[in-house]
């Protein structure tokens, strides 16, 4: 009888930490500050929203601070009113200007601060989310954001790591990043004749689509029987050699 229960607690312990790695990288992944979306177009204007979650259990957001990049100023950023918030915008000088429609801007925004009224923060377990609209977005890669989080009980966040130079997202602290896309037909030599466009049947692409996303579910839904089936095997086997033989 022991011997049963210690593998029936062996085989809930293995289940629970696949359940853990599973969803527990989700979640700390998605608990930073982020941009959303998480992409935009070179050239055009975007419009982003700051998510900001509380992952305190205690205390609630109540102050929120956004740096701009220095190193790729934006002529132009407005924001939208969050009710319950009070913003304030602060601005640099730039040199040289920043060209906007044939204009000259000297003056970018270098920072945005929002601030809750009382009873007006976020609240544990919840999320809020700040618009901003901003362009014309540069020909860079990306823009890194530097956001500070400030509680009521007086504790800091500071989301101010940028990504590797791969790509990849630090362990802690991450900044939110916006992805900076190539306009359509950026890069394509003044001199090329007129493109042509080969029609293809218009199921072609979207049938591909499903096919590789119903195989994708298929073999996760494989692999997950899999696994269910192997842990089965191992407690009836561990239940057979621990069942004495009959007189």
């Amino acid at each position: 009888m022991i011997r049963h229960r210690r593998a029936a607690r062996a085989a809930a312990l293995v289940l629970g930490a696949a359940v853990i790695g599973v969803f527990g990288v989700a979640s700390s992944a998605s608990a930073h500050v982020t941009v959303n979306p998480r992409e935009a177009t070179q050239g055009g204007y975007g419009r982003v929203a700051f998510r900001v979650p509380t992952e305190s259990d205690t205390a609630s957001t109540v102050k929120l601070e956004v740096t701009f990049p220095e190193d790729a100023p934006l002529a132009s950023v407005s924001t939208m009113p969050v009710p319950g918030w009070t913003v304030a915008v602060e601005k640099r000088k730039v040199d040289p200007p920043v060209e906007v429609h044939g204009s000259q801007v000297s003056e970018v925004v270098s920072k945005i601060t929002w601030t809750a009224a009382a009873n007006a923060g976020i609240k544990p377990g919840e999320f809020h989310e700040f618009p901003v609209s901003m362009g014309p977005l540069p020909e860079v890669k990306q823009l890194v954001f530097r956001v500070v989080q400030h509680y009521s009980d007086g504790n800091t966040a500071r989301w101010i790591e940028p990504p590797a130079a791969d790509g990849t997202e630090p362990e802690n602290d991450p900044a939110p990043v916006l992805k900076l896309l190539p306009a359509a037909g950026n890069g394509t030599p003044a001199s090329a004749g007129p493109a042509v466009v080969q029609q293809q049947p218009a199921s072609s692409n979207e049938d591909d689509g499903d096919g590789a996303a119903l195989g994708l579910a298929i073999a996760g839904l494989v692999a997950g029987l899999a696994g269910l089936a192997l842990g089965g095997l191992a407690f009836v086997r561990t239940r057979r050699e621990a069942t004495p033989p009959a007189a």
